[in-house]
């Protein structure tokens, strides 16, 4: 069956937003997809927009054994209209199964991409999906980066390539109408019902609340994305204006604390990175706390030291604060 041309039109402006035909440089569009409908509606409508310009993965994460199969669908789907496919396989860390997945998912991603020599990578996250992130997020207390939820646009870690999820603006039925048009029978992973899982249980929750737009609470999110990118820009005006690299062999900077709580909290995660730390950003918002009140923070290796100083390039008392990295501490 042809995919229908308006959903065809309108994934190939939604590409457009977010990946202008000028980045592209004749360079494919990876898809990675997993055999669900989601992904493989993304499939389906960037094979329509983009004849010749897409590749395909599909990762087996090895949690169940039914996974080898979903990889072999997606390859004989892929083989069907002549997308070249390559299936992955990846080994998880321990630790929380569904973070790991993920983790370990993007790294195999990043890798593929390099080597296919690929424009930029797409997800299928859609609009329920994002809903689900901003809903549990503001049931956990997050702070503005997380609200912002998924981005439409950021890049894959570790490299400079372009993360897309053109489906922001589309349900989960119609991705799903979509799958089923084509006569396609995607395969369903039993994790996203499973109620040991704090999405799935907010999913079933969902599904009862018909008062409740996936799309207004996923257009809430863009709009929460848009003010934390105005505030990281912000910040690295805050990184540049105030901040010092200390003058000698030691390493070392000094702050001159004058900006939003918010910002600063940013400012002081890129001093612990820049002496070679790691730091979350609630314990680097503990650590503002601490030196707004006068008093030293410890965090990611780095001793923070605050002081009230005129500061020569203003002219005016400041809060100044100094960030070494923390003295070997004694065996004794």
């Amino acid at each position: 069956m042809q995919l229908d041309a308006a959903a065809r039109d309108r994934f190939a402006a939604d590409l457009a937003a977010l990946w202008p035909e000028a980045e592209r440089g004749g360079r494919p569009l990876g898809l990675a997809v997993s055999g669900g409908p989601d992904s493989l509606a993304l499939l389906l409508l960037a094979h329509a927009a983009l004849p010749g310009g897409i590749a395909v993965a599909s990762i087996d994460h090895g949690l169940r054994p039914e996974a080898a199969g979903e990889v072999a669908l997606v390859e004989r789907i892929a083989a069907e209209r002549g997308v070249p496919f390559t299936p992955m396989r990846v080994t998880l860390m321990p630790g929380n199964v569904q973070a790991e997945a993920r983790a370990a998912r993007y790294r195999a991603l990043a890798r593929w991409a390099a080597e296919a020599a690929l424009g930029a990578v797409a997800t299928a996250h859609h609009a329920d999906d994002q809903a689900e992130t901003l809903l549990m997020r503001l049931n956990r207390g997050s702070g503005l980066a997380g609200l912002a939820g998924v981005r439409a646009r950021t890049v894959l870690e570790g490299t400079e390539l372009p993360l897309l999820r053109p489906l922001l603006g589309w349900r989960k039925a119609e991705l799903g109408a979509i799958v089923a048009g084509e006569g396609l029978m995607a395969a369903q992973d039993p994790s996203n019902a499973d109620p040991a899982f704090d999405r799935a249980r907010l999913r079933a929750r969902l599904a009862e609340a018909d008062w409740l737009d996936p799309l207004r609470v996923a257009a809430s999110a863009a709009h929460l994305a848009e003010g934390w990118q105005a505030l990281e820009w912000y910040a690295e005006l805050d990184w540049h204006e105030m901040v010092m690299r200390d003058a000698g062999d030691a390493p070392g900077f000094t702050y001159c604390a004058n900006a939003p709580r918010i910002i600063g909290i940013e400012t002081i995660l890129r001093i612990i990175r820049e002496l070679g730390g790691h730091a979350t950003r609630s314990e680097a918002a503990r650590a503002w706390e601490r030196l707004w009140a006068g008093e030293n923070a410890s965090l990611g290796g780095v001793l923070a030291v605050p002081a009230v100083e005129t500061v020569a390039k203003i002219g005016v008392l400041m809060r100044v604060w100094r960030f070494r990295p923390e003295p070997a501490r004694s065996l004794n």
